[in-house]
């Protein structure tokens, strides 16, 4: 009997041990959650926070190469520095403007000259915007302007012009150009560094009539130079031919000259009428060949 009452109350001391231990498990999780709810409900406010903010306040960074432009209420205030600058969207705004030279090519415009002859030509124009306050406000689009501009006053310098003077002063094209429109660009605040001609095309039926002319001018300078040639060997023929009647004996000398430096055993000279003479002072009416025979001396053998 004891026994038995002893293993019940043991029994019943485990259970009253166990009893606080399982209730304690709980508490103790509800404590961490609630640690936790704390910072995830900041941490939503924070996120909630920036997206807000992100949408009424801009970041806007100015490079150096760049102009930028602040408005305020939908007016121009004035030109921000390079650097980082923060405006609130409802009511502020940066406009950013490449202020770097840059490029423009005017395709192929074809133009008639004064003389009817259609010319195609293509320009290149470099840029650079030096007042982006009236680049902006000045046009709609200062490219599109620029680019009219420029057809406009190619056109003005073509027309101005035969085709033979457009061809001949294709260099002269691109600075008129630039002359023309040049006032009208700085107004819109785009200064023009230099305008070039790109390409100047004529049609097929005038190529081939160049191509002609110009063949038909060399021809020309071949025969002139051909002409030329036999002109100063007539002269020079005609100078001989002095210098042989006014001084007989350089004949003879030449003949001489002639002989020594011939290999030969028979020499060949055609003399003039009254050159040289004869043995018996005859002189034939037309011109003689004298032949001079020559033999050689064979040399003794050496001893």
């Amino acid at each position: 009997m004891q026994a038995s009452g002893l293993r019940r109350r043991a029994a019943a001391r485990r259970v009253e041990q166990l009893v606080p231990t399982g209730s304690a498990g709980p508490s103790r999780g509800s404590g961490l959650l609630e640690s936790l709810v704390g910072p995830l409900i900041l941490l939503l406010l924070v996120v909630l926070a920036a997206i807000a903010v992100r949408q009424f306040v801009g970041v806007v960074t100015v490079h150096d190469y760049e102009r930028g432009l602040r408005y305020r209420s939908g007016r121009f205030s004035g030109l921000v520095d390079p650097g980082t600058h923060f405006v609130i969207k409802p009511f502020s705004e940066v406009r950013l403007l490449d202020a770097r030279p840059s490029f423009m090519t005017i395709e192929g415009q074809e133009v008639l000259t004064s003389d009817g002859v259609p010319l195609k030509v293509s320009v290149a124009a470099r840029y650079v915007v030096g007042d982006p306050v009236a680049a902006v406000t000045g046009d709609q689009s200062y490219l599109r302007a620029l680019h009219l501009e420029l057809q406009l006053g190619l056109r003005d310098v073509v027309t101005a012009g035969t085709v033979d003077e457009v061809l001949t002063a294709r260099a002269s094209i691109g600075p008129a150009v630039m002359e023309r429109v040049a006032s009208d660009l700085a107004r819109l605040g785009v200064e023009l560094l230099a305008v070039d001609v790109r390409d100047l095309m004529v049609p097929g039926e005038l190529k081939r009539v160049f191509a002609g002319v110009i063949v038909a001018r060399k021809e020309g300078e071949a025969a002139l130079e051909k002409v030329r040639g036999e002109t100063a060997a007539l002269r020079n023929l005609a100078n001989a031919g002095r210098l042989v009647e006014d001084n007989p004996g350089v004949l003879q000398l030449r003949m001489l000259q002639q002989l020594g430096s011939s290999s030969g055993n028979t020499v060949m000279l055609s003399m003039p009428d009254g050159a040289g003479g004869s043995a018996d002072g005859a002189t034939p009416s037309t011109t003689r060949a004298a032949r001079v025979r020559t033999r050689t001396t064979p040399e003794p053998p050496a001893g």
